[in-house]
């Protein structure tokens, strides 16, 4: 592309015309080489036009942001040639003094990160200063850095903005997707800027989230390669106003950070409570086998009933019972010593 200059005169910055360029092209023929003269008009550069989209867009952030945050925002900053940025707003004001910020830096449009707990990333997107706008949770957040992504674009240059289908669907979409066009793109013939494009930037909706992709464009063969950064949107409300009014839209799905960080702690301590019931019952399994094991079952065939005690204790001996004494009484091995001698007796005298 041929380099240009501009005129300052009396009339300030006037777009230069088309100019009519002569050049010699020899053409063949059989009798004889004539040079032919022709006259070709050129159009103006396309950069000397005129700037009529006036979008300017306010980033920057609360107190309490990280590293990874701030990097994201310069990186946005370097995406949007039209962007501006100012200092860190306090915690303690009020989100409706961004509007008298974004008066005051002469910008239509914010994009505000906020930070709370120094761990969770809210961002608002609004049209300043009469609406609308809309709240978002930020996660998965990849810087350029980070990534190290093999694509690269010329800093300035207008981007593609690609939406997908579903955002034509629903209404919240549809305000979303114009939210988006208007803080974006950037806007023709803007003094920062490059008049060509070289990148795409994307937006899909899967899982209820709006995941933010940045693409090259390769001239050889138009394949995509991914620059970055790239970060998830999951929408929280959709408000009438600038940073406050009337909500349009509330997110029934969306679970704060807070609750889901509540049920992690939940399920690790049910965890917990499980692993201990566990070792509990095989402790008491455990006991019970060795009661099995050392009482015999056999033991209890041969035993006898104790005899029962008296209700009352005797404090006196008893009296002794009456004893019969037989003296003429033979017992029976007397009997048998007898009859036997009886027996020799009988056989000696026959």
């Amino acid at each position: 592309m041929a380099a240009f200059k501009r005129k300052r005169g009396a009339q300030g910055n006037a777009p230069k015309k088309a100019k009519k360029v002569k050049f010699e092209e020899k053409a063949p023929s059989t009798e004889a080489d004539s040079e032919k003269t022709h006259e070709v008009s050129v159009p103006a550069p396309v950069s000397l036009g005129k700037w009529t989209n006036k979008e300017r867009v306010l980033i920057f952030s609360s107190r309490g942001v990280n590293y990874r945050t701030r990097h994201l925002m310069q990186d946005l900053r370097t995406l949007m040639p039209h962007s501006k940025a100012d200092t860190k707003m306090d915690r303690k004001d009020k989100l409706f003094v961004i509007n008298e910020v974004c008066e005051i830096k002469n910008c239509n449009k914010c994009l505000f990160f906020e930070a709370k707990k120094k761990q969770d990333l809210y961002l608002w997107v609004s049209n300043s200063p009469h609406g609308p706008s809309a709240k978002f949770l930020v996660q998965n957040i990849h810087t350029l850095a980070e990534l190290k992504m093999t694509g690269n674009c010329l800093k300035g240059s207008r981007p593609l903005l690609s939406f997908d289908p579903k955002f034509d669907k629903e209404p919240h979409y549809a305000l979303l997707k114009e939210l988006f066009t208007q803080t974006f793109s950037t806007p023709r013939y803007h003094p920062k800027s490059q008049p060509f494009v070289d990148h795409v930037i994307t937006f899909t909706i899967a899982d209820g989230r709006i995941w933010f992709r940045n693409y090259q464009i390769i001239e050889e063969d138009a394949s995509l390669v991914e620059i970055g950064p790239r970060f998830v949107l999951n929408i929280i409300k959709i408000f009438q106003g600038s940073f406050g009014g009337p909500t349009l839209f509330e997110n029934e799905n969306f679970q704060s950070p807070n609750m889901y960080r509540r049920q992690l702690r939940l399920a690790a301590a049910a965890k917990v409570r499980e692993k201990q019931m566990v070792k509990e019952l095989q402790k008491m399994k455990r006991t019970e086998a060795k009661e099995d094991v050392t009482k015999d079952v056999t033991a209890d065939v041969f035993a006898t009933p104790a005899a029962e005690k008296p209700l009352q204790i005797q404090t006196e001996a008893p009296e002794p019972k009456p004893v019969k004494k037989n003296q003429h009484k033979v017992f029976k091995r007397q009997r048998m010593q007898m009859a036997r001698r009886w027996t020799f007796t009988d056989i000696y005298v026959q």
